[in-house]
């Protein structure tokens, strides 16, 4: 089921208490009656009637879906939703998928017993995927929650239109535009690293203070004291800054300066809309619930950050469009930045060029700033992983004091260096799960999903799920992504079908981002295990149930990731 319908439930009270005040009022309670008044009563009775059965009636009595194979327990009248939200995002579903006998899809009960349909096998998604994807959109209060931020960009709209946009942006995103982007990543890489290595020596040398986490009063590392012989840096705002200045240089062709300077208007726009703050939150539940138009008219203090932070992100992008168009009028553009690329198709307006230039700064920088962040525990916590990525890196990498360059060649044939990469990716997907609702009555495996029905794509379950990946699926193995002679990696990890691999979707909807995303994400992460030794600071974290992953689009430790690093000499 959908949203509330506000609208509609407004139309009923409102006839009848035109009509009971003037022509019937002697069937009414109060000798006065009103207008308001009556509203207000039949409004609450409605109210309560529409939430009873919403509630109560539909999910366990009246839902074609009641007989699909679901979770045990739970409240009677809030569902799974205590668990689902007390564990990271997808942690409940993997262990139904793995426990729960089904024919590829599960049916749960979430919120107020929001109806929800999770697809769990390969059949299953390839439908809602592939061969019905159309029938199957991203939900409206989800479209406009999300689209104040990322504009209503390819990755929101739908239908022809989406159809329209993903046409005329594929040229920007093809492979061989792609390779051209690679050694655009390797400079701002290397420019980053070339910071965070200074701010590792003055740490190292007690000059500055280490970063630590936020107390309950919401202090920063500002406080901290310098400790001389040690660097602990908090490597998630590093990753957000260069991830940012990346996606500048290579999207839009130009970098914001986020790498010299964290206090940049951009990226103190993103660092606040993208905290989890306890009014997100509530925003992002209502969401689930409540019309968008209602939603963002909400008078709390998050609506009007993220206003202010869309209109600066607007204006930024209308900037940069106006200066590349008068480029494209003297024949001056020869940028390859996609950005330039766009223009030159000539297939978008002004206003549509804007959301897609949103999309990408927002999901494009968050997304691998999320798997860096992941990557970086990862090889905290195997070290082995790490000192073997380090040597491959060393050995097939130039060093990036040197003028030389990389190109998709180079990359592209790191054998270990993209195993890593594709198992972090599959480990710790940075988009936990995704949400779609039947625009029609269609089925799924031959189940009837009436229209309305919401339906759930979770990628942190998938990707781990026993039944595609075997029983080592809930490990983390690059080398499942080896080929047997060690010397290339395959592209299905030992999986049994494509759609094990769900990070980023698969058919006409998949991520059209997903080659310049693993390109950036390889280059970045080369860099900075070439340089540097991380390990983390809490070693409790080592065992991921000391690990607290905050929710959200993205997932990632919610207390930040504060490791120590060393540069490692001879590269």
């Amino acid at each position: 089921m959908s949203s509330i319908p506000f609208k509609r439930l407004v139309v009923l009270p409102t006839t009848l208490s035109y009509a009971l005040v003037s022509y019937k009022p002697d069937t009414l309670l109060s000798s006065q009656p009103s207008y308001w008044g009556t509203f207000v009563q039949l409004y609450l009775l409605q109210f309560i009637g529409f939430a009873i059965w919403r509630v109560i009636l539909y999910p366990y009595y009246f839902s074609p879906l009641r007989h699909l194979p679901s979770p045990k327990g739970g409240s009677w009248w809030n569902g799974q939703w205590k668990r689902i939200s007390g564990e990271p995002t997808g942690q409940p579903m993997l262990d139904w998928i793995q426990d729960i006998p089904n024919d590829g899809i599960i049916r749960y009960l979430g919120m107020l017993n929001s109806e929800r349909v999770m697809v769990t096998n390969a059949k299953a998604l390839g439908e809602v995927l592939t061969i019905k994807n159309y029938d199957f959109v991203k939900p409206s209060t989800l479209r406009v929650g999300i689209g104040r931020l990322l504009g209503i960009g390819v990755l929101l709209a739908e239908g022809d239109e989406h159809k329209i946009q993903r046409k005329n942006l594929m040229p920007a995103f093809a492979f061989r535009h792609v390779k051209n982007l690679y050694s655009v990543f390797w400079d701002k890489s290397c420019e980053g690293l070339e910071a965070m290595t200074k701010e590792v020596k003055a740490k190292e040398r007690g000059d500055i203070p280490n970063d630590v986490a936020e107390d309950k009063d919401g202090n920063d590392g500002s406080v901290a004291q310098p400790e001389k012989g040690a660097a602990i840096v908090e490597a998630m705002q590093w990753a957000s800054r260069i991830t940012l200045d990346i996606i500048g240089a290579a999207g839009l062709g130009k970098g914001f300066g986020a790498i010299q300077d964290p206090d940049t208007l951009l990226n103190r726009t993103y660092r606040t809309v993208f905290k989890p703050t306890r009014s997100a939150q509530i925003l992002g539940i209502l969401q689930l619930f409540l019309p968008g138009w209602f939603v963002k008219r909400i008078p709390i203090k998050r609506n009007g950050e993220i206003e202010e932070a869309a209109e600066t992100i607007r204006s930024v992008c209308r900037d940069l469009i106006h200066e590349k168009k008068t480029k494209l009028e003297k024949k001056e553009l020869t940028d390859v930045d996609i950005l330039s690329v766009a223009l030159e198709s000539g297939g978008f307006p002004d206003e549509n060029l804007i959301d897609q230039l949103m999309t990408f700064l927002a999901a494009g920088h968050e997304t691998t700033a999320s798997s860096m962040a992941w990557a970086i525990y990862l090889l905290c916590a195997y070290p082995e992983v790490q000192s073997r990525l380090r040597e491959e890196v060393r050995a097939k990498l130039p060093s990036p004091d040197s003028d030389a360059s990389v190109t998709s060649q180079d990359i592209d044939y790191m054998p270990y260096l993209n195993a890593v990469c594709n198992e972090i990716l599959r480990y710790f997907p940075p988009v936990p799960l995704t949400l779609r609702e039947a625009a029609v009555d269609t089925t799924i495996s031959g189940q009837h999903i009436p229209k309305g029905t919401r339906v759930m794509l979770i990628p942190w379950a998938i990707n781990k799920d026993e039944k595609m990946w075997g029983s080592s699926a809930r490990n983390f193995d690059p080398d499942r992504w080896m080929a047997d002679n060690g010397e290339s990696h395959n592209t299905v990890g030992g999986s049994s079908s494509n759609y094990a691999f769900l990070t980023f979707l698969h058919g006409p909807r998949s991520c059209i981002g997903q080659q310049f995303a693993k390109a950036e994400f390889a280059i970045l992460l080369a860099t900075w295990i070439g340089r540097f030794e991380f390990e983390l600071k809490d070693k409790r974290m080592m065992d991921e149930k000391n690990l607290y992953i905050k929710g959200g689009v993205t997932a990632k430790p919610s207390k930040g990731l504060y490791v120590k690093m060393k540069v490692v000499e001879g590269w």
